[in-house]
């Protein structure tokens, strides 16, 4: 049996992180482990650890996991930009092209579920899976208050865990006014994905949420119909609660909690030709 030590231990010899120039942006990355290609992209607000810091030692056991922060998050640099989900999958698929990489699943939470679409309409020869946590398409996937919080949506209310969790990394920690401002301005704007591109998804797709989530069951449903070759898992527990976001972590966490077992389930499935 592998301890948690040894695993650690590993994922850290088999690690690297940098810098590549993406389109104006000095975007930072991780890459652990070896093997194919997953690509993790976090939420609003977020950094690499806040959202994936309990998954990445056990999906990079058997895979390469390529994790990235976006636009004025984390350890990555502003541009004089407001956020788009569109702008921030062209700036993966450009990293991944600067990292050699020609095809990859993608595993996005959150906003980084928003932007995984905008990957698999836009970038469509770079994906083989996808997998939507919690992932928004529609303004009628979320209640109607979350439009109201966002609209008054001030720094001082945000998670205090995310913002630790952006000042622990950034180079400079006044962006953090810049990153909550601009992710607050983008789901104020948030507009629906077209049903006509949502159904144009073609890759086998896993969706997953919880059912304490922002997202609606009704949404992840819709989607679930919506994309051809999808599969759909609701999950006891809040947003992000499945893969040990930090906002969700109580004194009882167990990693056993974790979907890591269904995420390696699907991405090992044999693609049907």
């Amino acid at each position: 049996m592998t301890s948690k030590t040894t695993i650690e231990n590993q994922t850290k010899q088999d690690s690297t992180s940098g810098y590549a120039s993406v389109n104006g942006l000095k975007m930072y990355y991780e890459i652990h482990g070896q093997g194919k290609p997953l690509v993790l992209v976090h939420g609003g607000g977020s950094t690499i650890q806040t959202n994936f810091e309990n998954i990445i030692p056990l999906l990079s056991q058997n895979r390469k996991v390529v994790a990235v922060e976006l636009q004025s998050h984390g350890r990555t640099s502003d541009r004089n930009a407001d956020l788009t989900f569109e702008q921030d999958a062209d700036d993966i698929a450009a990293l991944l092209k600067y990292l050699g990489i020609d095809k990859a699943d993608f595993l996005g939470f959150s906003n980084g579920g928003t932007t995984t679409l905008q990957i698999a309409i836009r970038h469509a020869e770079l994906v083989d899976k996808i997998i939507l946590c919690s992932a928004l398409a529609k303004r009628n996937g979320v209640p109607d208050w979350f439009w109201g919080f966002m609209s008054q949506a001030k720094l001082e209310n945000m998670p205090v865990q995310l913002k630790d969790g952006y000042k622990k990394v950034a180079a400079d920690t006044n962006g953090l006014q810049v990153m909550h401002d601009r992710d607050v301005k983008r789901m104020v704007n948030f507009k629906d994905i077209p049903d006509e591109q949502i159904k144009a998804i073609v890759v086998p797709t896993l969706i997953i949420i919880g059912d304490n989530d922002v997202i609606t069951p009704e949404h992840a449903i819709e989607l679930h119909r919506q994309i051809a070759n999808s599969e759909l898992a609701i999950i006891p527990g809040g947003h992000g609660e499945y893969i040990g976001e930090v906002t969700t972590i109580t004194a009882d966490f167990k990693e056993s909690d974790l979907v890591v077992p269904m995420i390696e389930k699907f991405l090992d499935k044999k693609t049907k030709k």
